[in-house]
């Protein structure tokens, strides 16, 4: 894992700064949120038709906002949770990880 970033999960979204997102996930309008483990995954979605969960531009600087509340909700993490976490991309899946998100269950 190389590049690193800071994100948000808050009132059920994960918030990415403009910067994070132009760094891991410029142009992509969708992000595929997986579970592996105890860690948070964020796979970039290169097709629209492949599905996932819509990037929303959150504030006019450029910040965006994947709305998954149902994601996080099934993971134990409920919408009153605010968490920032240090995120760092992993070439090996591609994606950008977020280590022990989720309680042991």
């Amino acid at each position: 894992m190389t590049e690193r970033a800071i994100l948000t999960i808050r009132r059920g979204a994960l918030h990415l700064t403009r910067e994070a997102y132009e760094r891991f996930f410029k142009d992509l309008d969708n992000v595929v949120l997986l579970r592996d483990g105890n860690d948070l995954v964020v796979l970039p979605v290169r097709h629209r038709a492949a599905g996932g969960y819509v990037i929303k531009i959150r504030t006019g600087a450029g910040d965006r906002a994947v709305v998954a509340s149902d994601f996080f909700r099934d993971n134990g993490i409920e919408d009153s949770v605010e968490m920032t976490l240090p995120a760092a991309w992993d070439d090996d899946r591609a994606a950008l990880v977020v280590r022990h998100v989720f309680a042991d269950n």
